[in-house]
């Protein structure tokens, strides 16, 4: 097996080939045991002198057995330390041989805190590597011969560790890397708007920039994209409200003075502005006010786009509605699975619903294990694992069974070893030899309080269920999210819902007797028959709570790309809690167990 991450995906002259990137990505899943093994065994020949592995008597060996018999598994609170040091500029090899070349933030919307993440080149190799396989096989599905795609991407902020290292997102390390634009072109998804726009000083002035370029390229728009299809969403509800704006902006030929004002934003977007088209304004007018509630804009704004692109999974899975309603009917595309840490797997099945979209492990950009999870029993819903259970001995990649639950171990060329992503997954089924994973949810998100425990996954179900009362209403859903208020004795769950407008109180009252019934968790059906828990809250917040929120992680450096709304607010994030206490308009206590 060739020792470097092949991308001979280019035919002569440069063009992208996603027949050659398909062939490639058979021969690599046909043996991926074969795979894993050369994958651990590079990981660990090119870092066997370094503290985290010398100092667990690993001594230079890079079998599996050995590799499982010394290293432990680790939670980022085991590795925080070295990392640490790698950012307050220790340069001996702690982690990796090469230098970590920049540190990777994780939103903090998870935790309520930004944890550091190493990160170097072999990550972005990965990325362009699951960039391409992902691409070759939507092309295949949705073919785009060329054009471009409307991106909602944001770099966020940055800065200097004592050590002299840069600190941003992920996803900003990678738009920054030399490789992600000759890339993008590649694979036909060169973005409309300029770098200028994509690293704005403001998010707002990013947004509407993002808009403007769009429509300005609005026949060569193939695709639309965006890290999470929140980002899509956002940026389709701030059309609804500026895009009178945007027409005035290309009648005239000129951008906004009051909604643009960075001068490097403003000169790039200018350029491409190139003086007045009203015929294009008019257009675009006479679209706006052909739709009914704003169905299917996004096809009406760009009719020659093929699909929509972005992460619809997990925490992001509540959007897919309202992203479905402004798609219309253009295919939605569930994008690949990774996180901060790094890879898991590609969408090799581009025309499967998002609610049913799988990942198919990569079995050369990390090396897998997976910890297996009882399913059910006692606790977790009817389709999520119990989340508390003694833990079975982690399986390999391609040693997992269909249907069962395991949470995701990783090892990476980044330094992460045996690394718990926290992350429960089921296997869906094999392509060739390597699984096919659902994601499911975040181990650590759970309502919890007595002896009850429900993930974000079952609060999920629970909202989904009393929605259905609210859309005989023709009402929906904008953001959810939950705490289990233990102040008094005993304590509840609270769930905050912002709607989109207003519910009478017999209504409410319905959906909070409902969101109560829909915990199926025996221990907390149990605890609230027998009084342990009190009745569950529903607090209906102001229109726009979830736009504070946002705002609030975005003062805190937290991009927009990366946020995800915090569907279990703990005590630890007491200024979400705020938020949305403080936002609360109305409150309902469930009587569905009187």
């Amino acid at each position: 097996m060739p020792e470097k991450t092949t991308t001979g995906t280019e035919e002569e002259g440069g063009a992208f080939c996603g027949e050659a990137v398909i062939a490639e990505f058979e021969a690599l899943t046909k043996d991926a045991a074969a795979a894993q093994r050369e994958t651990l065994r590079r990981i660990l020949a090119a870092n066997a002198g370094v503290e985290y592995l010398r100092s667990r008597g690993l001594a230079g060996r890079t079998d599996a057995a050995s590799f499982r018999a010394c290293v432990p598994l680790a939670t980022h609170a085991d590795v925080e330390p070295y990392i640490a040091r790698i950012a307050d500029g220790d340069t001996s090899a702690v982690l990796t041989a090469e230098p970590i070349t920049s540190i990777s933030l994780s939103s903090g919307t998870t935790q309520g805190k930004r944890k550091y993440l190493p990160f170097n080149q072999e990550l972005v190799k990965s990325t362009m590597q699951i960039y391409r396989t992902s691409y070759a096989f939507r092309n295949r599905a949705f073919p785009v011969e060329d054009g471009k795609a409307l991106q909602f991407i944001y770099g966020s902020r940055q800065f200097t560790t004592k050590g002299g290292l840069t600190a941003t997102t992920a996803t900003t390390n990678v738009y920054r890397s030399e490789e992600f634009m000759p890339t993008m072109r590649a694979i036909q998804s060169q973005v409309c708007s300029p770098g200028e726009v994509i690293f704005a000083p403001d998010f707002a002035q990013s947004l509407y920039c993002h808009l403007l370029c769009g429509l300005l390229y609005a026949d060569e728009v193939r695709i639309v994209s965006a890290t999470f299809a929140h980002s899509v969403v956002l940026a389709f509800q701030t059309f609804e409200r500026v895009w009178e704006e945007l027409c005035a902006d290309i009648r005239a030929g000129e951008l906004s003075s009051t909604r643009v004002t960075a001068p490097p934003v403003r000169d790039a977007v200018s350029a491409l502005l190139a003086g007045p088209n009203p015929a294009l304004a008019d257009e675009v007018a006479r679209r706006c006010k052909e739709l009914s509630n704003w169905y299917g804009v996004i096809p009406a704004l760009f009719p020659n786009a093929r699909y929509v692109h972005g992460i619809m999974t997990g925490s992001m899975e509540h959007y897919v509605k309202k992203l479905r309603h402004y798609a219309g009917g253009l295919p939605l595309v569930a994008a690949e699975y990774g996180a901060s840490e790094g890879w898991v797997g590609a969408n090799v099945e581009p025309e499967t619903p998002p609610e049913n979209a799988t990942f198919t492990v990569l079995p050369n950009i990390g090396y897998f294990e997976f910890i297996p999870l009882k399913s059910g029993e006692g606790g977790g819903g009817a389709a999520a694992p119990d989340t508390c259970f003694a833990e079975a001995e982690p399986v390999g990649l391609t040693e997992v069974t269909v249907g069962e639950h395991y949470e995701v171990v990783m090892t990476t060329f980044a330094g992460l070893y045996r690394y718990r992503l926290g992350d429960v997954v089921k296997v869906a089924g094999f392509y060739n030899a390597t699984p096919k994973l659902k994601f499911v949810c975040r181990r650590n998100l759970m309502l919890t309080i007595n002896i009850d425990k429900n993930s974000e996954h079952d609060l999920q179900l629970a909202v989904d269920s009393a929605a259905k009362i609210l859309a005989a209403e023709k009402l929906e859903v904008v953001d959810y999210s939950s705490h289990a208020d233990v102040s008094r004795d005993p304590g509840h769950y609270v769930i905050f819902w912002e709607l989109n407008a207003d519910a009478n109180a017999e209504v409410l009252q319905a959906c909070c007797d409902e969101l109560d019934r829909s915990f199926a968790d025996p221990g907390y059906v149990g605890s609230r028959k027998a009084g342990a828990i009190a009745p569950l809250e529903l607090r209906v917040l102001q229109r726009g709570t979830f736009q504070k929120v946002l705002r609030h992680y975005l003062s805190q450096g937290a991009p927009v790309s990366q946020f995800k709304s915090p569907r279990c607010v703990g005590r630890n994030n007491a200024a979400v809690l705020q938020i949305l206490s403080g936002n609360s308009v109305n409150a309902f206590f469930s009587a569905a167990y009187d």
